[in-house]
């Protein structure tokens, strides 16, 4: 396994995320930001973050398959969220994430944005190594 987990024993251990990952090996898989868009770029579940989150993470699966890496071999996720309130996007968030990734915990960041294309409410963007 390329990745190495890490949540030091000073630091508070995150429920679904890790603090550090060491990566080893021999290519790097850079994913674009994906959003909640079907095969001909419509927006999928206008005003409907739960839809949008569960798309989102979805194609971010499938550029991770086209490219010939599994979720498990991810390393770090960025997710972007329009009007980010903690309370009301976290467990949307995890749920999601849970269900593209399952056990495995990458780094991660969610940056509250204040306009991103209209309708869309979440976007996320990763880094493997395979």
């Amino acid at each position: 396994m390329p990745l190495e987990l890490i949540n030091p024993d000073d630091l508070p251990t995150p429920e679904i995320y890790s603090q550090v990952v060491v990566a080893t090996g021999s290519r790097l898989v850079f994913v674009s930001g994906q959003q909640p868009e079907d095969i001909h770029g419509k927006l999928v579940g206008r005003g409907d973050f739960a839809a949008q989150a569960r798309l989102a993470f979805g194609n971010l699966g499938r550029a991770l398959g086209a490219a010939g890496a599994r979720p498990e071999q991810v390393c770090k996720i960025t997710i972007y969220v329009v009007d980010y309130d903690r309370d009301e996007h976290v467990p949307i968030i995890e749920e999601a994430q849970i269900s593209l990734f399952g056990d495995h915990k990458p780094a991660n960041v969610i940056v509250g944005v204040a306009i991103m294309s209209p309708g869309y409410l979440i976007e996320v963007d990763a880094i493997a190594v395979i």
